[in-house]
């Protein structure tokens, strides 16, 4: 049995992941945590540097090439430059060391991403991109060089990591939210996911009986199907066909940024070459074919077997964590993310609290003044406005709007931050935007009301993909030369 083809499709499916996850950051990075971002990177360094009793030290306990520069030439460089290398990669050129300097570099990112990068997809993609170093060639850019076969040791640790990935998502519902249990949760999730697509507007409205269907096939899949990836080739195979179109109908239904792609780069690892040479273009099946007999070598052999031996010790907390009855969802045991647990949706929320900022230009706010709306990119607010498409890219701000709104303003000091530049009309914060309502001259006060959003019927009057329910002030209007903004800003060192 060889992996040839498995190695080569899923080097270039983690290439463009890859290439997504470093042009969100090369567009947003700046803005979220440059100088002048929401949540400086370099400051942070800086205290984690003192904290931990100097800048090695800090290295020790946060490795990131950007201990040596944070500033916002070196993230917008770094990010662009991980865009193109990952380019090379999709391209089909990837050895050992591309994919090194792929993996240390975003991972470089993801330590000083904080809150905005804080998610399971990040450490996931870290540990995906580790073991790949190890799948690729060892100097050739060509997954088909002779001289470094995939090593099958590699593929099983990745069917682990998928196994991971699977069960422990199937385990943290059953233990969560009641409603995975009771066949309910479905009837909430696609109005209250974080962010919908035109889809979920239309899958929120099938009948009950099929949301319940939808939950037991979700259990299936995650709690039975992932037990095949250790089983014989035909039934690994059609369990991986199941994989397959599980995370097809979670990207359809959904905007969960590149969480699902991955998920699916990683069921590559359930085929062999006979499995997807039936439908790989017929020169890469040619190519494998001719290289079948083929071996790894005993260096190579010897280098998957300590990898393994590496990966089992590191397993130990992430196995006892899915066996324990208090499982963490996507947590690291390791600085470096190399083994990690992972999960989602453990509870879903029966209603969809939005934050919806707001902007007046009166001198002092009243009952009669007049509030306009700043417009994100791809959260609800415009109720006309129809929900967007846009995984696998990330909108951070978007997203993490979404839990500022289930949380108090008080935990959130990096949206009193956004605020206070939107009252600068800053160039930066604008960017994370779809709309600014005042473009001539910023407001003169803001202000974060709470809304209940609900899809819309279909036989809404006004053709609205929402309806809305105000519930009250979430963050009360603010003015630049406010001295509780001022105080706020001081606090956390802000320098606006």
């Amino acid at each position: 049995m060889t992996y040839w083809l498995t190695r080569a499709l899923y080097l270039r499916a983690l290439g463009a992941i890859y290439f997504v996850a470093f042009l969100s950051l090369a567009q947003q990075v700046v803005p979220l945590i440059g100088t002048d971002g929401l949540l400086p990177a370099k400051p942070f360094l800086d205290e984690m540097g003192a904290a931990q009793g100097g800048r090695l030290a800090g290295f020790a306990a946060l490795p990131s090439i950007f201990w040596l520069d944070a500033s916002d030439r070196a993230l917008s460089y770094l990010a662009w430059g991980g865009t193109a290398l990952s380019l090379v990669v999709v391209a089909g050129c990837a050895n050992a060391l591309v994919l090194a300097l792929l993996w240390a570099l975003y991972m470089s990112f993801v330590h000083v991403g904080q809150l905005f990068y804080g998610y399971g997809w990040e450490i996931l993609l870290l540990e995906m991109g580790f073991l790949a170093i190890f799948l690729a060639p060892l100097r050739r850019l060509d997954a088909f060089a002779a001289e470094s076969p995939p090593s099958p040791i590699v593929i099983w640790l990745l069917r682990w990591v998928l196994f991971r990935v699977m069960f422990g998502a199937g385990l943290i519902k059953l233990r969560g939210d009641p409603c995975w249990r009771d066949l309910t949760c479905m009837y909430f999730h696609y109005e209250t996911q974080p962010l919908p697509n035109p889809l979920s507007w239309y899958l929120h409205r099938t009948p009950e009986w099929f949301h319940r269907l939808e939950v037991l096939f979700n259990h299936f899949v995650e709690l039975v199907v992932p037990w095949t990836l250790f089983a014989p080739h035909l039934i690994r195979h059609a369990g991986g066909i199941f994989l397959v179109a599980f995370q097809l109908t979670l990207i359809i239904s959904g905007n969960l940024s590149f969480l699902n792609w991955l998920t699916l780069a990683l069921c590559i690892a359930c085929f062999d070459d006979q499995a997807l040479g039936r439908i790989l273009p017929g020169r890469w099946w040619r190519r494998a074919e001719a290289l079948s007999a083929v071996s790894p070598s005993r260096l190579r052999h010897a280098v998957g077997i300590a990898l393994a031996l590496f990966v089992g010790f590191l397993s130990i907390g992430p196995v006892l964590n899915l066996l324990g009855s208090h499982q963490a969802m996507n947590a690291s045991f390791d600085r470096l993310h190399l083994v990690n647990t992972y999960g989602a949706f453990g509870s879903v929320g029966r209603e969809r609290d939005e934050i919806i900022l707001e902007g007046t230009e009166y001198a002092e706010p009243s009952g009669s003044s007049t509030w306009s709306e700043y417009e994100f990119k791809c959260k609800p607010g415009d109720v006309q406005r129809r929900p967007c498409l846009i995984a696998p890219y990330q909108y951070r701000v978007d997203w993490q709007i979404w839990f500022a709104a289930m949380q108090s303003v008080d935990t959130n000091p990096w949206l009193v931050h956004l605020v206070s530049k939107l009252l600068r009309n800053d160039p930066g914060a604008l960017s994370l935007l779809a709309r600014n309502p005042f473009p001539d001259s910023p407001p003169r006060f803001i202000r974060a009301e709470l809304y209940e959003y609900r899809f819309a019927p279909p036989d809404d009057q006004d053709h609205a993909w929402w309806q809305r329910r105000r519930i009250g002030e979430y963050m009360p209007p603010l003015s630049a030369d406010d001295p509780r903004l001022m105080r706020f800003l001081h606090h956390f060192g802000w320098r606006d």
